[in-house]
């Protein structure tokens, strides 16, 4: 009887642990997830830990994030090359918590008379002759888990640089996630600037 008990016992465990050396080996292993669409998520008003998928799980906790793949292969580096500053697209970033993203007839209050042979430029006016806006992918986000909420305006009124969470984009054609910005180096950067620490500045 023991010796069956003791069988199965050991069986569970060593079916637990090949689960988890499986999906630690494809976390590691496999290229992050490219994503087209963008990223919503969905809440039900009620707080869970649950996560859709056992994939959606791994990649939090592996602190994962999809690579972005736009519609439109938006170059910053020509853009700020021709003398456009970060705010004449995110309107809004000094004054509130997001840094909006500017809609097809922004874009092509531009585009219609510069460079409209090219083949991006081209896809930009379709968008507009369809009445679609671009469903351009979030680069930079949290995870769910963090319960994080960020607000540009006072990072701006702080001086901090557009670069010191995104990089370099004077380098970058589309927007890449060039800074984990992690826990740590939000602390970090709090810390060296003598700003709040307290969680509730960040937390939720």
């Amino acid at each position: 009887m023991r010796t069956s008990k003791g069988w199965a016992i050991g069986c569970v465990l060593a079916l637990t642990g090949a689960c988890a050396v499986a999906l630690i080996i494809a976390a590691q292993s496999g290229a992050p997830a490219r994503s087209t669409a963008p990223q919503i998520a969905i809440s039900s008003g009620i707080f869970t830990p649950a996560h859709p998928t056992v994939g959606s799980a791994v990649n939090e906790f592996f602190e994962r994030h999809p690579t972005p793949v736009q519609p439109i292969a938006f170059t910053h580096k020509v853009h700020l090359a021709n003398g456009l500053q970060c705010e004449t697209c995110h309107t809004g970033v000094s004054k509130g918590p997001d840094a909006e993203i500017p809609n097809v007839t922004f874009c092509m209050s531009c585009h219609q008379v510069i460079a409209t042979d090219k083949p991006e430029i081209k896809k930009l006016a379709a968008y507009q002759a369809r009445g679609e806006d671009v469903p351009w992918v979030r680069v930079y986000d949290y995870l769910p888990s963090a319960h994080l909420k960020f607000n540009h305006a006072p990072h701006i009124r702080a001086q901090v640089a557009c670069s010191t969470c995104h990089g370099d984009m004077t380098q970058q054609t589309t927007a890449v996630r060039a800074v984990n910005l992690n826990m740590g180096a939000c602390l970090q950067c709090h810390v060296q600037h003598k700003a709040p620490t307290d969680c509730l500045t960040c937390h939720y």
